[in-house]
């Protein structure tokens, strides 16, 4: 069944226009009889935000929809998304959500919904909610039994001393600047890594409201990586708006993407003998120089979908620990139920201080091949259709077939976006390039005709 709200990471959309109010309401309504019904008690659900200026206005909704069903909401304030997940499994919550659009800029806001286990929610608890909602609205009965509104103190800290807990290394006399993208990581990491002992120098740390992921951030890491090589420092972190993803950036302001970061985990992991079935999950988005790299490590690479649901999935069934996105979306699973970015920055800080290598020295496990990523924009109506278009597929399987194994093209729909994402790789960067081009073209001249 295609999903109709819910994408492949919760539910995503233009604030207070696309993501109303209301609808907000409803899902807190959906869930809390969904929790209701499996719990048998009134349920607590904890709710927490990121900075952009809609969250507020998103929870009063939110709250308001698990009360008026006789749930307890407990506000969580700003904190990460893992900080959700950890809290949930910690004081026995019957849900948790998110309230955060990631990585993506003010305008947008979402929903992460996880279960009483810290798990995001499966994709049928997530299709019973839709039917909740679009179906069946009259099966959620509202008979006056008002839950509350509570406000939970010291969440953030909470998190902050189970993540210094997680630490297997001091990091006293490493000098780490850190971009909390002006989202949830501002809370938490200045706090957490100063603890550690790093000298910690923190940019992008004063929320207003609007300027979340605004320039900064994961997703826009140029300010970072020159600020590292001008001052010196010999690590920087990036943090996405909800601080489940960490892209890393060496003593040089060379970028470390998630692939290396995988690599260089994965690789001491192995060493240490923590690595389970000498495997690590990855996505068919990962660089080729990965598998290039698990080969001569001796390390089994795991391909799943892109979306980290999948990748999640592929790691409860074959039993592996480790696992991640190109994104710097990496899930640890002896230590959490979701990514986590501070965890995955804490990881690659160890391995640094364990081994006494520098970054760049570390990240030379992995070459990249070149690789070119063009994001086209489509309008709402035509998602889904453009894979039908003969002048597209044609196109594509053409190309395909001229790259042959020297290289590889990924077309494929964002699961949190209106767009369609061109990846190509291969040996000859001029040449993806211009492929890349002109599949994008196609592409816009096909969905706008």
């Amino acid at each position: 069944m295609k999903k109709r709200l819910f994408g492949t990471d919760g539910i995503r959309g233009i604030a207070v226009t696309e993501l109303t109010c209301e609808l907000i309401m409803q899902i807190g309504r959906a869930l809390t009889y969904m929790t209701r019904e499996v719990a048998g008690k009134r349920p607590v659900i904890l709710v927490g935000k990121d900075t952009r200026i809609s969250s507020d206005v998103l929870e009063a909704a939110l709250c308001a929809g698990i009360c008026s069903a006789g749930g307890n909401a407990q506000c969580l304030g700003v904190v990460p998304t893992p900080a959700v997940a950890y809290l949930v499994r910690q004081t026995r919550a019957d849900a948790g959500v998110m309230i955060s659009a990631s990585h993506n800029s003010t305008e947008f806001n979402g929903l992460k919904i996880f279960d009483y286990t810290g798990f995001k929610m499966s994709d049928e608890a997530e299709e019973e909610i839709e039917q909740l909602i679009l179906d069946y609205p009259d099966r959620i009965e509202i008979d006056g039994d008002v839950g509350r509104i509570e406000q939970y103190k010291n969440a953030a800290e909470q998190y902050i001393s189970h993540l210094a807990h997680l630490s297997s290394a001091r990091l006293d006399g490493m000098r780490v600047v850190i971009d909390c993208a002006n989202g949830s990581a501002s809370a938490t990491a200045e706090e957490l890594f100063t603890r550690l002992g790093a000298d910690v120098q923190v940019i992008h740390a004063k929320p207003d409201g609007q300027n979340i992921n605004m320039g900064c951030g994961s997703a826009h890491i140029d300010n970072l990586m020159e600020y590292v090589e001008q001052e010196g420092c010999d690590v920087g972190l990036a943090f996405d708006g909800d601080a489940d993803r960490c892209l890393a950036v060496d003593e040089t302001g060379e970028l470390v993407d998630g692939d290396k970061m995988i690599a260089i985990i994965a690789k001491a992991c192995k060493e240490q003998k923590k690595l389970k079935h000498d495997a690590v999950v990855v996505t068919t988005m990962s660089n080729l120089g990965f598998t290039s790299f698990a080969n001569e490590e001796g390390i089994r690479r795991v391909t799943a979908n892109v979306g980290s649901r999948y990748v999640l999935e592929k790691m409860l069934d074959g039993g592996y620990n480790l696992g991640g996105e190109q994104n710097g979306h990496i899930i640890f699973l002896d230590d959490a139920t979701t990514g986590d970015g501070q965890l995955a920055g804490i990881r690659l800080l160890e391995i640094m201080k364990q081994t006494g290598k520098k970054l760049s020295e570390l990240a030379g496990v992995m070459k990249r091949f070149p690789q070119v990523m063009i994001n086209v924009r489509i309008p709402h109506y035509q998602r889904e259709n453009w894979k039908n278009d003969e002048q597209i597929t044609a196109l594509i399987d053409a190309r395909e077939a001229e790259l042959g194994e020297a290289g590889r093209i990924l077309v494929r729909e964002s699961g949190t976006e209106p767009l369609i994402r061109v990846m190509i790789e291969g040996k000859d960067f001029n040449r993806i390039n211009a492929i890349a081009m002109e599949i994008s073209e196609k592409i816009r001249e096909r969905v706008y005709r």
